[in-house]
């Protein structure tokens, strides 16, 4: 049975862009059509053992053929954005050298039916599909990858560049350095723990890059979209401080300083990263329209337990022992089947530590993504995670915080990553084996949210 939140949301500013969130490798398939090169992530999931239920993506939800069928339920949704990825390696198989016309013809399908449908595109140029090729020759560990993304988001802008409303460099570089280079739970699968930091470094560089190349093709609305959220201490101890200050800076500012303030938050880190950082960082920090924050959780960081003999085990992830912090489960608070815990008044406090610790440098911020794992399509522990994060990002903007929109991840049921497909995202169910899809009552609740909010 659907539960109904008693009272209806706040109001937000006319002009504030609701939206909703997807990527290319998650929902497109068609891996091997009309020229598409592989990327890491299928090269990953073709390995035994790295998704969870052995799954890949080459069907996924089928909406390279079905994007149409999607646009549809963007239109009854009633949101007024639509953030998509672009395949890097659909566009540049080899992420250099060659483009693929087919695949930039896709996507000038997809934008004209988003626009014919009243829906404004969001183009994020890079979430995780790094060509294969290109991940061969070192991936982001290398200075190259951040020039050869350069010119990439140069190709595609220059073809959709006269109808994309707003721009997203990248996705989440912590993830893809954390969990793709550092513990080798995504792709590429690489396992070099403090060695991955230059994945870090060069996926800023290359934003700043994009940031220059969608300048130079005039692009007005350009944005990042990083993960960021509130990193608690397990203790008042000196210990646990210290130790959920590392964590933070380096899973929060490590990747917001550069961009917003034009510098590392740490000089001996600083000393460990690749090239010539003091002239790269003027290139990371090239001037953004809006900041774009992904938010999902807080976490509980404390020192790590010196009688530990193994691997610790947080949410599924395997963590070796040398790491200088151990995140703690978050006792407390319902959580979603992934088990992560629902909080959405630390969304509140995100937003407001951000203003507080980056003040005039803080541009417009977008909620670039915030959504929640749940079975069922009568879903109504989703429609109370959405509501209570709504109220929480207006109780924000009403201290001071500067928030333009709001993306609800995902429109669809997808291919979760290293879950497979065992996690759903969705406002709208789809059958994996049909691919049908079915809106939940969530898509219902927001459909009417909206249509509310548009009645002012």
């Amino acid at each position: 049975m659907t539960t109904v939140p008693a009272s209806p949301l706040p109001r937000f500013p006319h002009d504030f862009l609701w939206g909703v969130s997807t990527s290319a490798q998650q929902i497109e398939g068609a891996v091997d059509e009309d020229g598409r090169g592989p990327s890491a992530w299928d090269v990953f999931t073709a390995r035994p053992g790295r998704v969870k239920d052995g799954s890949d993506a080459r069907v996924a939800t089928g909406h390279y053929h079905r994007y149409r069928e999607d646009v549809a339920l963007l239109k009854g949704l009633g949101v007024g954005a639509y953030r998509f990825s672009v395949a890097w390696p659909r566009v540049v198989p080899a992420g250099r050298g060659a483009v693929n016309g087919a695949g930039l013809d896709f996507y000038d399908r997809l934008v004209d039916e988003l626009l014919a449908a009243g829906v404004r595109p969001v183009a994020t140029l890079f979430h995780w599909d790094t060509p294969q090729p290109l991940e061969e020759a070192g991936g982001w560990l290398r200075r190259e990858t951040a020039e050869h993304f350069a010119a990439y988001a140069e190709v595609v802008a220059a073809r959709l560049g006269d109808r994309v409303a707003h721009w997203i460099t990248l996705n989440e570089p912590a993830e893809l350095t954390l969990l793709g280079y550092g513990l080798g739970q995504h792709a590429p699968g690489r396992e070099l723990v403090f060695d991955a930091l230059p994945a870090a470094h060069h996926q800023l560089l290359g934003h700043g890059l994009a940031v220059q190349a969608l300048r130079a093709r005039g692009a007005r609305s350009i944005g990042i979209a990083n993960s960021h959220g509130p990193t608690w201490p397990a203790s008042a101890t000196d210990a646990d401080t210290a130790a959920a200050g590392l964590y933070d800076l380096l899973l929060n500012r490590l990747f917001a300083d550069p961009v917003l303030l034009g510098r590392y938050p740490d000089e001996e880190l600083a000393a460990l990263l690749p090239g010539p950082v003091a002239d790269d960082l003027k290139v990371i920090s090239e001037p953004l329209d809006w900041y774009g924050i992904n938010y999902y959780q807080p976490t509980l960081v404390g020192a790590p337990d010196p009688a530990a003999t193994g691997p610790a085990d947080f949410g599924g992830i395997a963590l070796p022992p040398e790491l200088p912090f151990a995140p703690r489960e978050i006792e407390g608070y319902p959580r979603t089947d992934f088990g992560w815990p629902v909080v959405p008044g630390a969304l509140t406090e995100l937003l407001l530590s951000f203003r507080e610790r980056y003040g005039a440098s803080l541009p417009p911020v977008m909620i670039t993504e915030n959504g929640c794992a749940y079975e069922g399509i009568e879903d109504g522990a989703r429609i109370a995670f959405l509501d209570g994060h709504l109220r929480a990002l207006h109780e924000a903007m009403d201290a001071g915080v500067d928030v333009r929109g709001y993306f609800v991840w995902s429109l669809l049921d997808n291919f979760e990553w290293a879950e497979g497909y065992a996690r759903r995202f969705g406002l709208v169910h789809v059958d994996f084996s049909t691919l049908v899809r079915t809106p939940k009552a969530s898509y219902r609740w927001l459909r009417d949210a909206l249509r509310d909010q548009a009645r002012g």
